[in-house]
C-alpha cells in the first residue's frame, strides 16, 4: 500500500509545487504592471493559459476582460485605469491628448474618459471610463512611455488638445511642462509658435 501511494504523492507534490510557482511568477509579473497580466505575457513567461484560469477560479486572479487578469490585492495607484485602458485597447495602443496631460496634472484637465488610440480596430465592448479611436490625422505623433504607459509625447498631446482646451491653458501647460522637463527646448519653441497662431476660442474672444 505504501509503495502504491508514493507515485501519487510524488505527482501531487509536483503539481502543488508547479501551481505555487505559477502563482508566484504571475504575481511577480503583474505587480510590475499595475497589477495586470495578459495571457500573452504569461505564456511568454512559461505559464500555460489554463493556469491563469485556474488561478482565477481560486480567487488568486480576477478576470478583467478577455485575456486580461489582475491580482486582486495589488497596491492601487493613480495610473491603474490608464494601464487597464491600454490593455483593453490592444497591442500598440497609446494615450492621447488630455489623457496624457492628466498624467501630470497639466492644463487643469480632468477628462471624463481616458482617450486611447488603437492602431488595430477592435470590436470588443469597452467600459464607460474609456474612449478608443483611430490614429489622429496628419503627421504621426512621437510616442514614449510615461510611468511605463505608452503615450504621445507631452508636446504632441498639448497640440492635440487645441480644439478642446483654451489656448491660455495650453500655453501655461507648455510652460509647466518645460519647467518639469517634460518637453525639450526645441519642442517648447514649437509649442509657442503653434499655439500662438491658433485661433482664439469663443470664450477667449468674449473675454477680450
Amino acid at each position: 500500500m505504501i509503495l502504491r501511494a508514493q507515485p501519487y504523492r510524488y505527482w501531487y507534490g509536483c503539481a502543488m509545487t508547479a501551481g505555487v510557482k505559477y502563482r508566484d511568477l504571475v504575481r511577480e509579473i503583474a505587480l510590475g504592471e499595475y497589477g495586470f497580466i495578459t495571457t500573452k505575457q504569461a505564456v511568454a513567461a512559461g505559464v500555460p493559459a489554463v493556469e491563469l484560469r485556474k488561478l482565477a477560479a481560486r480567487g488568486a486572479l480576477v478576470n478583467v476582460a478577455y485575456g486580461i487578469y489582475r491580482v486582486p490585492d495589488a497596491p492601487g495607484s493613480p495610473f491603474d485605469q490608464f494601464a487597464e485602458a491600454l490593455l483593453r485597447a490592444g497591442e500598440g495602443a497609446y494615450l492621447r491628448g488630455d489623457s496624457v496631460l492628466a498624467l501630470f496634472g497639466l492644463a487643469d484637465v480632468n477628462p471624463r474618459k481616458i482617450r486611447v488610440v488603437a492602431p488595430k480596430r477592435t470590436r470588443a465592448k469597452m467600459p464607460a471610463f474609456m474612449e478608443v479611436g483611430g490614429p489622429p490625422l496628419g503627421e504621426a505623433p512621437n510616442l514614449t512611455r510615461y510611468e511605463g504607459l505608452l503615450a504621445m509625447r507631452v508636446a504632441d498631446a498639448i497640440l492635440d488638445c487645441r480644439d478642446q482646451i483654451e489656448r491660455a491653458r495650453l500655453l501655461q501647460a507648455a510652460r509647466d511642462a518645460r519647467k518639469e522637463g517634460l518637453v525639450t527646448r526645441v519642442e517648447y519653441a514649437k509649442l509657442q509658435r503653434e499655439l500662438r497662431k491658433a485661433p482664439a476660442s469663443p470664450a477667449e474672444r468674449s473675454a477680450s
